[in-house]
């Protein structure tokens, strides 16, 4: 069984301008802030944002990261080092997390809910549900503790059922607690998780869509879209001082690859090809 080329094993890592990173989700005002201020403490940026390019410009899209790159902005770095990644590449996978929501007024959660103007609630059987959000003639839906399921629906183009979708998960993001989950299944997540109002699931976006809305200054619910990266670079521990420098985005360029090559040549980078858990994040 043959093994992947070390080059195709190895994350294209470039210094990029900040001006030029446009993110496809919201960025969390909460965490912006205190990242800014990790950042400034540690000094070094251990985990680079992941971005693709846009045809035919010189911008990119942030696939995951927006967070950094909110607190690169806030730091005023003119440059950030980014993980450059092929969107076309089968390897890379998109998919949607789910939301666990928690509370102890859930009654306050579904009146907030249906008074959203162009939103509707609809009961459904989960396979339903499931089938309706791959139609994608639902907007997302909603598991509940006591198994109900309800559709959420709406209507417009991309643009409005995207801007719907923000107000749906502002709803909840600054009223209740919630968090990121890969399941819908209540038997893995009620063991873990206390006071479950319900579960938002939300729909798979295809890459076409997150460049289309980034592209043009729109941005999804911070949250939703899981991109799975191929040979994810992580602990690169580059200083910022060298992304503030005032030299040319050549020059540093310059400097990164040797940091590369010289990593490489010292064995100090190491490939996970198993599926990592880590604990210390």
């Amino acid at each position: 069984m043959g093994s992947v080329p070390i080059a195709e094993r190895m994350p294209v890592l470039r210094f990029v301008p900040v001006e030029a990173l446009i993110p496809h989700e919201q960025a969390d005002r909460m965490r912006t802030e205190p990242l800014a201020e990790r950042l400034r403490t540690e000094g070094v940026l251990k985990n680079p944002p992941v971005v693709t390019p846009i045809p035919d410009e010189l911008r990119y899209v942030v696939l995951d990261g927006a967070n950094r790159v909110a607190a690169a902005r806030r730091l005023g770095l003119p440059h950030l080092v980014v993980q450059v990644v092929d969107y076309e590449d089968p390897r890379l996978v998109v998919e949607a997390w789910t939301h666990v929501v928690c509370g102890e007024d859930a009654a306050a959660f579904f009146e907030a809910l249906r008074g959203l103007e162009g939103l509707s609630l609809e009961p459904a059987e989960r396979l339903h549900a499931r089938a309706e959000l791959a139609r994608r003639q639902a907007l997302a839906y909603l598991a509940c503790p006591r198994g109900e399921i309800y559709l959420i629906r709406a209507e417009g183009d991309l643009y409005r059922r995207t801007a719907l979708l923000n107000a749906l998960v502002d709803l909840y993001k600054t009223r209740f607690r919630f968090y990121r989950t890969a399941t819908d299944h209540l038997d893995q997540i009620l063991p873990y998780y206390e006071a479950v109002i319900a579960v938002v699931v939300f729909p798979r976006y295809e890459p076409a869509e997150i460049m289309e809305l980034a592209r043009n200054g729109v941005r999804l619910p911070a949250g939703i879209t899981r991109h799975i990266i191929p040979y994810r670079a992580l602990r690169i521990n580059i200083p910022l001082e060298r992304m503030a420098a005032p030299e040319p985005l050549e020059e540093k360029n310059r400097w990164l690859a040797e940091w590369f090559r010289r990593k490489l040549a010292n064995r100090e980078i190491r490939v996970y090809e198993e599926s990592v858990v880590v604990f210390d994040e």
